[in-house]
Parts: structure tokens; C-alpha cells; sequence
């Protein structure tokens, strides 16, 4: 499936319109500059077919009652089309940005989404509403609260993650797994899939039930000048995701760790502009496909075919002058 990330709050509405039109099968938003939920009840308003998800939404500066009643009227207004795409984003974030706790992630997530489910089964059946976790903890639900049963109950739940704890997760409870977008194929085969297989196994699950979602580093252009500088970009935004640590282990699959501690160094002294020339070509070549707008369908479907099941561009979609290229992207990746 090719799906597309949105960008612009104020025209969303008209880019998820323009989205659905061209054929793309899913809009995702996310949780950067602006609220996604906010972003996909917009869309949900001007669509009628495109699944709706965040690629993700920070999962614990809200409460999951919080987060229950949001999806549950995001899942109302779009007639069933929502994916609930969740997050633990990284330490430094949730404590100093958040100013909210950080502890155990991976066992505080799997809490949030066994409560989530259960305030949906209170939300749908009614009855007394009781959930006891290790870290939440529901035991109260009025009708004067309770918004009531929905057409469309089951609400998918997509969670993100790059190392083994949350890939296991998601193949123990999940329906998706966001893969990251600092990706490789050898680290998806060789890592995610396996992971999320052990975490199945822990439930009985069969681990071809959770779609693998990931928006992928696109290098094009109409000319060489173009290629050029989408080529830089990517050198960029590549070289800020692999400073981080936690995302260490892609790079060690490659034999890549000396770098990931050069960029990790770079960033701790905000020396931010040198460290695009750190990622050479070879591993540009990994992480993002490069490829004139002609060969780019034919290019993304035989990279991804079998690895991926939903694949979006990193780049965040705007209608424009490059909608022709979209077209036959589409076109292809239906083939």
C-alpha cells in the first residue's frame, strides 16, 4: 500500500481531498508541530475511503482514558477508517518536554494499551467499568460520561519502535508495527520480523497478522540539480536519527556503530551542520531509495515487496507539480 504523510494543518483538508482522489490508500499524521489527532478529524471530514492514522501520537503526556475517548470519536467521525499509531518517544522528551514519568516503556506502553481496550469494551457494552494494571488503574464510568457504542468498535492499534522490547510488543498485542523510517531491509528482515515472530508466539499469534508500516526516505528529481538536493537532505535528517542511541542498533547490523558514535558526539555539542557528511554513500544507498521519477514505482515495490506492507514517503505530501510521478507511483505499487 503507498500512503502519504500530511503536512500543513490549516490545509489538510484539502490535501487529504487531493490524497484520496490520486488513489493513495492510507493519510498518516504526526505528532511534531502539531496535535495529529486534530489534523486527521480534519481529513476525516473531507474523505471517504483513505484509512486514517498517526505515525504516531506520544502515548504518555495523556491519560489512556484521554487517548480512548479521542480515538473513539475519531473512530465515529471517520465511519471506522482509524488506526491508533502510538509511540513512547525517547527519554529526554517525555521528562523535559512532557515534564511527564519515564520508567519501564516498553511494560508502561503494553499497560496503556490493555486499558485502552478495556475502557473501549466499557464504552461499547456498558457495565461496571474496572481495569487494574501495573501502572493504570479505571474503576469508575458514569453514563452522563460513557459516549455509548459505536458502528465500528475495533480500533486498530499500530505501535513504533526500533529495538527488540517494543517489536515484541507489537507482536504480542498489536495489529501494526511502525517501523522506523532510519531503516535498512537487511535490519527489517533480519530484526524487526524475527522480534515481533517472538513476541507472536507469546500470545499464540500469528505474526503475519501485524502489518508492518514504515515511511521510507525518497531521492528524486526532474533533473540532476533536483536529485542533488533531495540527496542532502536526506544525508541530513539521516545523520540526526542516527545520532541518537537508542536507534544504535541499525547501524550495528551494518557495521556502522563507529559512526553512530561520531554523529551521537557531533550532537552532543549541537555541532549539527557537520554531521550530514558523515553519512557516506554506501550508506545513503541503505536507507533511502534513490531513483528519477520514471523508475521510482518499479524501484520502491522491488525494495519493499515482502518486507513492508504499508509504505508511505517520508516526505510529506502537498499537491502540486510532482502529482503525475504520484500517479504512476500509485499505479505501480497496485501492480
Amino acid at each position: 500500500m503507498l500512503e502519504v504523510r500530511a503536512a500543513n494543518m490549516l490545509e489538510i483538508g484539502k490535501v487529504a481531498r487531493h490524497a484520496e482522489a490520486m488513489g493513495y490508500a492510507g493519510i498518516w499524521t504526526a505528532e511534531t508541530k502539531h496535535n495529529p489527532l486534530f489534523q486527521l478529524l480534519l481529513a476525516a471530514e473531507h474523505t471517504q475511503r483513505v484509512e486514517l492514522g498517526t505515525a504516531i501520537m506520544v502515548a504518555f503526556p495523556r491519560s489512556p482514558m484521554v487517548t480512548a475517548q479521542a480515538a473513539w470519536d475519531l473512530q465515529a467521525a471517520s465511519a471506522g477508517r482509524f488506526i491508533l499509531g502510538l509511540g513512547t518517544q525517547v527519554k529526554p522528551h517525555i521528562e523535559r518536554r512532557f515534564s511527564t514519568a519515564w520508567d519501564k516503556p516498553v511494560a508502561r506502553l503494553r499497560d496503556y494499551i490493555l486499558s485502552l481496550r478495556a475502557v473501549w469494551q466499557n464504552f461499547q457494552h456498558g457495565g461496571r467499568m474496572y481495569y487494574a494494571g501495573e501502572f493504570y488503574k479505571f474503576s469508575l464510568m458514569t453514563p452522563f460520561f460513557n459516549p455509548g457504542p459505536i458502528a465500528h468498535p475495533h480500533i486498530p492499534i499500530y505501535i513504533a519502535g526500533v529495538n527488540e522490547g517494543l517489536a515484541q510488543l507489537a507482536g504480542e498485542l498489536c495489529d501494526g508495527f511502525h517501523v522506523h523510517p532510519a531503516h535498512t531491509v537487511k535490519y527489517v528482515q533480519e530484526f524487526v520480523k524475527p522480534q515481533v515472530a517472538i513476541g507472536a508466539a507469546k500470545t499464540g499469534r500469528d505474526p503475519a497478522s501485524v502489518s508492518l508500516a514504515s515511511g521510507c526516505f525518497i531521492i528524486t528529481g526532474k533533473d540532476s540539480a533536483e536529485m542533488d538536493k533531495t540527496r542532502a537532505w536526506a544525508r541530513e535528517q539521516l545523520s540526526f536519527y542516527l545520532s541518537t542511541p537508542s536507534y544504535r542498533i541499525v547501524l550495528e547490523m551494518h557495521g556502522w556503530e563507529g559512526i553512530g558514535a561520531q554523529l551521537s558526539a557531533l550532537a552532543s555539542r549541537q555541532q549539527w551542520g557537520d554531521m550530514a557528511a558523515l553519512i557516506s554513500d554506501d550508506m545513503l544507498h541503505a536507507f533511502a531509495v534513490e531513483a528519477t521519477p520514471d523508475k521510482l514505482g518499479k524501484t520502491l515495490r522491488e525494495r519493499y515487496d515482502g518486507v513492508l506492507d504499508r509504505v508511505s514517503s517520508y516526505i510529506p505530501f502537498m499537491p502540486g507539480d510532482t502529482d503525475e510521478m504520484w500517479r504512476e507511483v500509485i499505479a505501480e505499487m497496485h501492480r
